[in-house]
C-alpha cells in the first residue's frame, strides 16, 4: 500500500507554489494573459510599495512579447479604458499594438483614445522611444488625424488643456487636414497661428464656444465675463486662469456637472463659492442627485476619494452629500448569492497610494487600504449578513455599526493593522470562529504580497486554509468559491486559477460584476471577461 501521508487525496488540491512575490513570500505565478490583464487593470507606471514605474513597464513589455495574440491585446486595451477606467496602460497597449497590427489599432483606437488626456499620453509614450519609435507612423498619423477631424469642439478644447506634450505639439506632427473653414480656423487658433495664416478661413469662422472663450478671457469686468459664457457649456479649467472674482466662479460652478463639482470642491472653496450657505446646499443637492448618480453608474470609490481629499473648511453639507451619493452608488453593486467572508488586507504595504507615487503634491491621498476598505464596505452594504475580517499578521474582529454610512464604515475598517501580511488569516478565522455558518465563499481584497506563514506541502497558507474552508462548507447546497482581488500591479497570486478560485485585478465597478457572476456559479473569469469584448471591423 502506498504511503497515505505522501499520497493522500487532499494533496491533489494543494498545488506547490511556483513563484516568489515581491515581498519574498511563496506564491503562484499567473499565466501571461492573466498577469498582463492584472497590470492593465491596476498599473499606472507610478511607484508602488514593492515596485517602481520602470518595473511595471519592463514587466508589461516582457509579457506582451509572450502573449502572441494581437486580438487579445486590442480587447485588453478596450477593457482597461472602458471598464477599468485606466488612462496610461490602455495608451501603452495601443502604442505596442500600432507596431504589431495597424488594422486592429484603427479598429479600437477611438474607443481607447476617447479624450484629449489619453491622446496626449499616447503621443508622449510614442515620442519617448520606449515602444520602438519616436514619431508617428503613417498609420498612426491617420488615426491621429481622424481623431482631430472628427472630435467635437468641446473635446478639442478639453484636449488643449495641459502641456508637454501639448495639443499644439500633436497637431504639428499629425498635420491634420481641416475639412471646412470652421475646423481650419479652429486648428489655426489651437496651434496659435496668426489669423492671416488661416486663409481662406476668418476669425468669424471660429465655433461659437471658442468665440465665447476668447471674449471671456479678454473681458475686464466680472459681468462681462459672466455674460460671455452664458448659454455656453465650457469646461471650467479653460476659464479658471482668467476668472476675475467669486461671482464669476459661481457662474462657472453653475455650469459644472456633478462629476466636475465633486472633483473640484477645494477649488470652489478656495475661490469663495461655498461660503454662501444657500449655494453650498444647491451644490450638495446636485452632487447627491439620485438620477445623476444612478445615470453615471459611479462606484462609491469616486465619492470616497472626493471625501478624503476635501479640505477641512469644505462645508459639512457638502460632506454629507458625498456620504449620500456613496450610498446611492451602492445601488450599482450586485448582490452575492449568499453571505461571504471578506478578507481586508490592512498591512503596511497597503498604506501606499492606490494609483502609485507620483511625486510631492501629485500623489493621491487614497491609499490601497482605503480602496480595499471601501470594497469591503460596499459588499457588506448590499450583502449585510457577510463578515469582514481585517488582517495583517493577525485577524481582527471588526465591530461595525450597520447604521453608519458606507464612507464611515470604510474609514473605520482602514484603521486596523499596519504590520506584515498573512493572507490566510481571514480563512483561518472563518474556519475557527464561523464553522456553523453557510457562506458562498470568500473575497480577499489585497495586494497579494503575503509573506508571513506557510501552507502544507509547499503550497501557500491561503490554499491550505481554503481547502479547510471548503471541507467545512461541504454540507451546504452552495459550492464555495474564492476570489482574490489584487488592487496593485503585481503578477503573482496566493491561490492558483481553478474551478473554485478566481484571480482578478482592479479597483472599479467592473470587478463587482465579475465577482458576483463567479460567486453565482458563472464560469466567466477575468480573462474571459476581456475576451468577450467585441471589436468592430470599422475604424480605418
Amino acid at each position: 500500500m502506498a504511503n497515505k501521508t505522501l499520497f493522500s487525496s487532499s494533496k491533489s488540491r494543494l498545488l506547490r507554489a511556483n513563484a516568489r512575490n515581491e515581498a519574498g513570500g511563496v506564491a503562484y505565478k499567473l499565466s501571461a494573459k492573466q498577469a498582463l490583464a492584472q497590470l492593465a487593470a491596476t498599473g499606472t507606471f507610478n511607484g508602488t510599495y514593492y515596485a517602481q514605474g520602470s518595473t511595471q513597464l519592463n514587466e508589461m513589455i516582457n509579457l506582451i512579447q509572450t502573449v502572441d495574440d494581437n486580438v487579445f491585446l486590442a480587447k485588453l486595451a478596450v477593457y482597461a479604458r472602458e471598464r477599468a477606467f485606466m488612462k496610461d496602460m490602455p495608451a501603452a497597449l495601443i502604442a505596442v499594438l500600432s507596431s504589431r497590427d495597424p488594422q486592429l489599432t484603427h479598429q479600437v483606437f477611438d474607443r481607447v483614445i476617447d479624450n484629449g488626456r489619453v491622446l496626449r499620453t499616447l503621443f508622449q509614450m510614442i515620442r519617448s522611444g520606449q515602444f520602438g519609435r519616436v514619431g508617428l507612423s503613417s498609420s498612426l498619423k491617420r488615426a491621429f488625424q481622424r481623431w482631430l477631424n472628427t472630435s467635437s469642439v468641446s473635446r478639442l478644447l478639453s484636449a488643449s488643456i495641459g502641456h508637454d506634450p501639448s495639443l499644439r505639439d500633436i497637431m504639428r506632427m499629425a498635420r491634420p487636414r481641416p475639412v471646412d473653414n470652421m475646423r481650419r480656423a479652429l486648428f489655426g487658433w489651437l496651434t496659435q497661428k496668426p489669423v492671416a495664416n488661416w486663409a481662406p478661413a476668418k476669425e468669424r469662422d471660429l465655433p461659437a464656444e471658442v468665440r465665447a472663450l476668447i471674449k471671456f478671457r479678454t473681458a475686464k469686468k466680472p459681468k462681462a465675463q459672466i455674460a460671455a459664457i452664458s448659454g455656453h457649456n465650457i469646461r471650467w479649467d479653460l476659464l479658471a486662469d482668467a476668472a476675475i472674482d467669486t461671482s464669476v466662479w459661481r457662474a462657472i460652478a453653475d455650469q459644472m456637472g456633478p462629476q466636475a463639482l465633486r472633483m473640484n470642491l477645494n477649488t470652489l472653496q478656495r475661490h469663495g463659492v461655498l461660503t454662501d450657505s444657500t449655494f453650498a446646499i444647491e451644490i450638495a443637492n446636485r452632487i447627491a442627485d439620485i438620477d445623476a448618480v444612478t445615470r453615471s453608474r459611479q462606484f462609491p470609490y469616486q465619492y470616497f476619494a472626493a471625501y478624503m481629499n476635501a479640505a477641512d473648511n469644505v462645508p459639512h453639507v457638502i460632506r454629507q452629500a458625498l456620504h449620500r451619493a456613496a450610498e446611492l452608488a451602492c445601488g450599482n453593486i450586485p448582490r452575492m448569492p449568499a453571505p461571504i467572508v471578506i478578507g481586508l488586507d490592512t498591512s503596511g504595504s497597503m498604506q501606499c497610494a492606490t494609483t502609485g507615487s507620483r511625486g510631492r503634491g501629485a500623489t493621491s491621498k487614497m491609499r490601497c487600504v482605503d480602496t480595499a476598505a471601501l470594497f469591503a464596505a460596499a459588499i457588506l452594504r448590499v450583502n449585510p449578513e457577510s463578515v469582514v475580517v481585517p488582517f495583517d499578521t493577525r485577524a481582527y474582529e471588526a465591530k461595525i455599526d450597520p447604521g453608519d454610512t458606507i464612507l464611515s464604515i470604510a474609514q473605520r475598517l482602514a484603521k486596523y493593522g499596519g504590520g506584515g501580511t498573512n493572507c490566510a488569516l481571514p480563512l483561518e478565522f472563518a474556519n475557527k470562529r464561523l464553522k456553523k455558518r453557510t457562506y458562498a465563499g470568500c473575497v480577499l481584497v489585497s495586494d497579494s504580497e503575503s509573506w508571513v506563514g506557510q501552507g502544507m506541502c509547499g503550497s501557500t497558507g491561503v490554499m491550505t486554509a481554503w481547502n479547510a474552508f471548503v471541507r467545512n462548507q461541504r454540507s451546504s447546497e452552495i459550492e464555495p468559491r474564492l476570489v482574490c482581488i489584487n488592487i496593485q500591479p503585481y503578477t503573482t497570486s496566493q491561490a492558483p486559477e481553478r474551478n473554485d478560485i478566481l484571480n482578478i485585478g482592479g479597483f472599479n465597478d467592473a470587478v463587482f460584476k465579475v465577482v458576483a457572476g463567479f460567486m453565482s456559479g458563472d464560469s466567466d473569469r477575468f480573462v474571459s471577461e476581456i475576451e468577450s469584448i467585441e471589436i468592430d471591423s470599422g475604424g480605418m
